[in-house]
């Protein structure tokens, strides 16, 4: 078996050991709060009409006919979701419903699809970079920088994959993937590979789940 074999084969044992990392971390905390320009995805049993993904606007409401009532920002999700169930119970008793937030995060940089995506809470940031086509030929995944509210954070996803591969996206963040100068095949090629083969394989595994 070749070397570059070999890698490969590696790299496919270890990712559903990351996976299933990502996937633990992934779990919403129950405390967490929505903010204005999040968003909210609803979805009531056999109401089609009232469920879809819905924006927390500045006065902190949400953007819709019906939940225009419901203050959304500020409050634990437990707490949303009571009040909603208590709106819904004016049309109809023992109305079954799902919450999810849906955060804003900037994936830019060296990745190929740069963009302001919305993503749902307990997304990772390797994840977030994958969903973003991964890093370019010149994107450096050990040299990432987290920018979230007022503080920053370097991380390594190359070598320290096993460290930060459980670190969730939070709303508003900016994930900003680093230009290489110099090339370097363990540091450039294989080592970012084998941490985008595992934020890949956490992204298919979510989306089965789900």
């Amino acid at each position: 078996m070749t070397g570059g074999r070999k890698w490969l084969a590696a790299a496919l044992l270890m990712a559903p050991v990351w996976s299933a990392a990502a996937q633990r971390a992934a779990q919403p905390p129950s405390d967490a709060v929505l903010r204005p320009n999040d968003v909210l995805r609803i979805t009531v049993w056999r109401h089609p009409d009232l469920s879809g993904e819905f924006v927390v606007a500045p006065d902190s409401t949400l953007v819709h006919p019906v939940y225009q009532v419901v203050r959304a920002a500020g409050a634990p999700l437990p707490v949303v979701k009571e009040r909603l169930r208590g709106l819904l119970a004016t049309y109809e008793q023992d109305v079954q419903l799902v919450i999810e937030p849906v955060f804003p995060v900037t994936v830019a940089g060296e990745v190929r699809q740069p963009n302001l995506y919305r993503l749902p809470q307990g997304t990772t940031i390797a994840q977030a970079i994958a969903l973003a086509g991964g890093p370019t030929e010149q994107g450096r995944l050990d040299k990432v920088r987290l920018i979230r509210r007022d503080s920053e954070m370097a991380i390594d996803l190359a070598r320290g994959y096993s460290r930060y591969a459980a670190l969730p996206i939070a709303s508003g963040d900016q994930v900003l993937v680093a230009r290489r100068s110099g090339f370097n095949v363990l540091r450039d090629v294989l080592l970012p590979a084998v941490s985008l083969t595992a934020a890949v394989a956490a992204v298919i595994t979510a989306r089965r789940l789900r």
